[in-house]
């Protein structure tokens, strides 16, 4: 089925997160083409003889025919690393096939928003800066199915100090939690930046350690507001030493989810739900990348969307999301 497509250009591909999302795509579609692309040509094509049925290519993003051949094609670009000239959004849109970028932060949201509105009709594209994206927000939504009304979400993410990724991720780090002028969340249903003593908050990791935290808002916030209506929405995120390692192994990745609200019986509701994947972050994010180029090629059976804009969570159902999540090696836990 995958085979007629041209290959799926993945920008970034050779990096820690980018590789892994190339090896998740091949691990649920053997056959369809991958396009490994990067500045390093011959790391690129390293990373795409492992991963097989690839080829690699060196990529510029200064140039607005990213430094390819005119007759190149692709079926779709995804792209790792943060683009600031959003040449790789528009070499997308001049081909007509489907965008989706994981790199950018609630406040940056802007520039890419504007230059889908000066070209609504030419391909459809996909912001997916969510928390791992798509970790957290689709197993809230997937919880949310227990409830009627929901009040309060509250989200909590561990990020291991040896679990950063590449030096790409680092960048989107530094660059988010230093840039960004507060982090948004929802408060008595209003939006509301933190920033300062009001952004510092607690973590409960999933062994009852108490760890230091600070607001976060990748898209996760304002995609849940928009969505749920609840009167409390945030998102802390500790930056520490997950269960895992204290225990002598190795690194893992931790989200935590409080949701209060009322079930359709009536019933008052305050679950916790714990999730971890034991392999740290990047498998995560390498997974809902994967589930992001299945649904905007239209490879798990459903048309695949038209042009427009889109979070994921419009497109993929959140079942469907945590099934392939629990395929994937991660572990739920509920409270």
């Amino acid at each position: 089925m995958s085979s007629k497509f041209s290959p799926v250009l993945i920008i970034g591909g050779s990096g820690v997160v980018g590789s892994q999302a190339a090896t998740a795509i091949r691990r649920l579609y053997p056959d369809l083409p991958l396009a490994i692309g990067g500045r390093n040509l011959v790391r690129a094509q390293s990373v795409a003889s492992e991963i097989g049925k690839a080829t690699g290519v060196r990529i510029n993003l200064d140039r607005d025919d990213l430094g390819l051949a005119n007759d190149t094609r692709f079926s779709a670009v995804v792209i790792f690393v943060k683009d600031e000239r959003l040449t790789s959004m528009r070499y997308a849109q001049n081909k007509g096939i489907p965008y989706v970028s994981v790199s950018s932060g609630t406040f940056e949201i802007g520039p890419e928003v504007a230059q889908y509105i000066h070209a609504p009709d030419k391909a459809p594209i996909l912001l997916a800066s969510h928390w791992l994206a798509g970790a957290a927000i689709f197993p809230v939504l997937d919880a949310l199915s227990s409830y009627e009304t929901v009040d309060a979400i509250r989200i909590g993410a561990l990020l291991d100090e040896e679990d950063m990724g590449g030096p790409a991720a680092l960048a989107d780090y530094n660059r988010i939690t230093g840039t960004a002028p507060a982090s948004l969340t929802v408060k008595d249903g209003k939006l509301h930046w933190v920033s300062g003593q009001e952004a510092s908050a607690r973590y409960t990791s999933v062994d009852g350690v108490e760890l230091d935290a600070t607001a976060y808002s990748p898209f996760d916030v304002m995609a849940l507001a928009a969505r749920t209506g609840a009167k409390e929405i945030r998102l802390d995120l500790a930056y520490s030493v997950s269960a895992s390692r204290r225990r002598g192994e190795p690194f893992s990745t931790e989200i935590t989810l409080e949701i209060e609200g009322q079930s359709k019986d009536g019933v008052r509701l305050a679950r916790k739900h714990e999730i971890v994947h034991p392999q740290g972050q990047a498998p995560l994010t390498a997974l809902g990348v994967a589930l992001a180029v299945e649904r905007m090629l239209g490879l798990d059976g459903g048309a695949a969307p038209k042009a427009g804009l889109y979070l994921p969570e419009v497109l993929i159902e959140p079942a469907y999301y945590v099934s392939r999540m629990k395929e994937f090696g991660t572990s739920f836990v509920d409270r």
